[in-house]
């Protein structure tokens, strides 16, 4: 069944989403640090799901609801993170940690840890306003895979790859081996069911529709 293998995050215990931001080490340099990470990553998934498009965005949304922050998790912040500081968070924090760890709550969401799952669904999108013109006159532009279980209605994992130094196949192969497969079918569109593709994708060899 689907399970997360190891990472370099230590995972903790408790299951909810502040326990597990707080396990990412810190990329930002300590002088001038006002907010910690935890917080700031807390605001930024928020407000994303909440609409927000861009380092503006999140800065209105901080602004908004730092009363109700500030009560909810027992702070007491005078002035909400502006732009620049959720700029400069991104700039420094390891992006791929946050996603191995945003990923490993979200199972832990699911009962028995999403055991009883026996089909995932991959898809590949292009991210929209990424597209850019190459000197040659080709396009690159950065493009999302994900693995999504389509009986829970939720993403269990997902990358984001450079068309010019990486594929979609490549990038869903890595994908997939970050999770333990056994006895799961994989639906993928033509593209992923070549054998070649399979091979190594799994000790277990999933199948694939």
């Amino acid at each position: 069944m689907p399970e997360t293998r190891s990472t370099g995050v230590d995972q903790p215990a408790p299951d909810d989403l502040i326990s597990f931001l707080k396990a990412i080490p810190d990329g930002r340099c300590r002088r001038g640090v006002r907010y910690p990470q935890w917080f700031l990553l807390l605001v930024a998934v928020l407000g994303i799901l909440s609409g927000c498009r861009s380092s503006r965005d999140l800065e209105a949304f901080a602004r908004r609801h730092r009363e109700a922050l500030n009560q909810a998790l027992g702070l007491n912040f005078k002035r909400w993170p502006s732009d620049a500081t959720f700029l400069y968070l991104f700039n420094k924090a390891r992006l791929q940690e946050f996603g191995q760890v945003l990923q490993a709550w979200m199972i832990s969401q699911v009962p028995s840890g999403a055991t009883g799952l026996d089909q995932l669904v991959c898809d590949g999108k292009t991210l929209r306003g990424s597209a850019v013109e190459t000197e040659d006159g080709s396009h690159r532009f950065v493009a999302q895979v994900t693995v999504y279980a389509r009986a829970l209605g939720v993403a269990l994992a997902q990358t984001t790859y450079d068309t010019h130094e990486s594929s979609e196949r490549a990038a869903l192969k890595e994908l997939l081996s970050s999770l333990d497969l056994d006895g799961v079918l994989i639906q993928a569109d033509a593209l992923h069911t070549t054998q070649a593709f399979f091979a190594g994708a799994s000790p277990r060899g999933p199948t694939c529709s």
